[in-house]
């Protein structure tokens, strides 16, 4: 079969350039290895897991805080059966609706492993079959997957990754973390919310390091309330198991061992590109010394025709990049001229409770590039929007430009801050000034205005509430 472009990989990266390139005319075909469409994001990551925190987070407040409210739940208890059923509904209703979409925009979906014979031609390996494709473009969308220690190599019943964390036969009694990004620290929110003991190992000595401090010191703050016992600074040295026993050992910085046990130690030390199956070799297309694959600014790949979108190259692997990647590839093979994504402005999110969203640069990043900025922050326990559902942890801060007042970067933790982050997006997309967002009218009350208050506390320290 012949088409204008193939894609490999059905993720949040490869579907939606597969949607553009049909909607710009292009006769286009998807190649995807499992049975359901929406890779590593829809089937085992982001959309099972926002699912599991939401239900264990209504929990949780039914738990501590349903009784400020009036409402008494004396016999509060977890069906976790019922949790994860509702998690594979949420999942497969929503690998549906990929499917929708594709029948939709008339693209062909073939299952099986994508295999490159040459710079045009594509093998589809099925358990008992093999189909030929030819396209003129290729868009490698194959994603990331799970990164394992040398040391340790998961096990999948006991030392396992986020894949096995979010489909667990029962509630662990102690869930071992080694991580503290942001899937140890989703994960671990998930359990520590139903009541189980969760410990969390970090080698350096922040929590969600690639954030501004600040927020890691208040999410440590934050989460220490849930239970979540936290090591930070503490370097793993050894890690094992006797029958259905996980043993770990760490040590910090001043030579302290620590030892724990735990029935289950999920491994979240970051996640690796997933290219092996494409034979690469015999297309010349290369990869770095961490695996991924070499793009230039257009991501095209070394190979003339095949393009690398999302996980599988350089840059933060969230699936949202992944899919204006695609958007881009997309409407270039269509002859257009779109503006690259400005990578510098694609916002980063923690799912936890309170959520972490950030953008821009962060104050240690300001420091040591010796940029003169002002900082303002308010904190959502001023806000009555928050106060009325108990929700006053954590703070906005904003960070921008001590002469021009222009946005430089916006740092969240606190309630639904992953949607409030948008407004900071395209404050920072049109070079906005700090004063342009606090002379904007915010719905009051909102959540929201804690944006407003923090540009306010930004431009000579003119917060209101404060």
């Amino acid at each position: 079969m012949n088409y204008d472009v193939v894609i490999i990989g059905s993720g949040p990266g490869g579907y939606v350039c597969a949607i553009r390139c049909a909607q710009l005319g292009m006769k286009t075909a998807l190649v995807e290895k499992n049975k359901t469409l929406g890779g590593t994001c829809l089937n085992v990551g982001c959309i099972p897991s926002k699912a599991l925190l939401d239900s264990s987070e209504h929990f949780y407040r039914a738990k501590m805080q349903f009784a400020a409210h009036g409402i008494l739940c004396d016999q509060l208890r977890v069906d976790f059966a019922q949790m994860l059923k509702r998690k594979n509904e949420v999942v497969a209703e929503t690998c549906k609706g990929v499917a929708y979409l594709m029948k939709k925009n008339k693209i062909e979906v073939y299952t099986g492993t994508g295999v490159f014979r040459d710079q045009n031609h594509i093998t589809v390996q099925a358990e008992k079959s093999e189909l030929p494709l030819v396209g003129n473009a290729v868009v490698i969308a194959t994603g990331s997957c799970p990164a394992a220690l040398p040391f340790a190599p998961f096990d999948e019943e006991r030392i396992i990754s986020s894949t096995q964390a979010l489909s667990l036969p029962g509630l662990p009694q102690h869930l071992l973390v080694i991580g503290g990004g942001a899937i140890g620290l989703e994960i671990g929110s998930v359990y520590a919310n139903l009541g189980c003991k969760v410990s969390v190992v970090e080698m350096l000595d922040s929590l969600i390091p690639m954030f501004d401090r600040t927020l890691g010191k208040e999410l440590q703050r934050s989460l220490s309330k849930t239970g979540i016992q936290f090591y930070l600074g503490h370097k793993l040295t050894a890690l094992g198991k006797s029958g259905n026993i996980v043993h770990l050992k760490a040590q910090s910085a001043d030579g302290q061992e620590v030892s724990l046990d735990g029935d289950y130690c999920l491994v979240a030390i970051g996640r690796k590109p997933y290219s092996d199956s494409l034979n690469l070799d015999a297309v010349g297309v290369k990869k770095d010394d961490k695996g991924r694959i070499m793009v230039n600014e257009r991501l095209e790949t070394t190979t003339r025709g095949i393009y690398a979108i999302g996980d599988v190259v350089t840059g933060p692997m969230l699936a949202h990049k992944a899919s204006e990647e695609g958007i881009w590839v997309a409407e270039t093979l269509a002859g257009q001229k779109p503006p690259l994504p400005n990578y510098a402005l694609i916002p980063n999110v923690v799912y936890t409770w309170p959520e972490v969203a950030a953008v821009g640069a962060s104050e240690e990043q300001l420091k040591q590039k010796n940029i003169a900025y002002r900082s303002g922050s308010f904190p959502f326990k001023a806000s009555g929007r928050a106060r009325a559902s108990m929700d006053g942890e954590g703070f906005i801060k904003v960070l921008c430009d001590a002469k021009s007042d222009e946005i430089l970067g916006v740092h969240m933790i606190g309630p639904r801050v992953a949607d409030i982050i948008a407004e900071a997006v395209v404050a920072m997309e049109y070079r906005a000034a700090a004063e342009d967002i606090g002379r904007i009218s915010h719905a009051h009350p909102t959540l929201s205005e804690v944006m407003r208050e923090a540009a306010l506390a930004a431009t000579q320290n003119r917060a209101l509430h404060m």
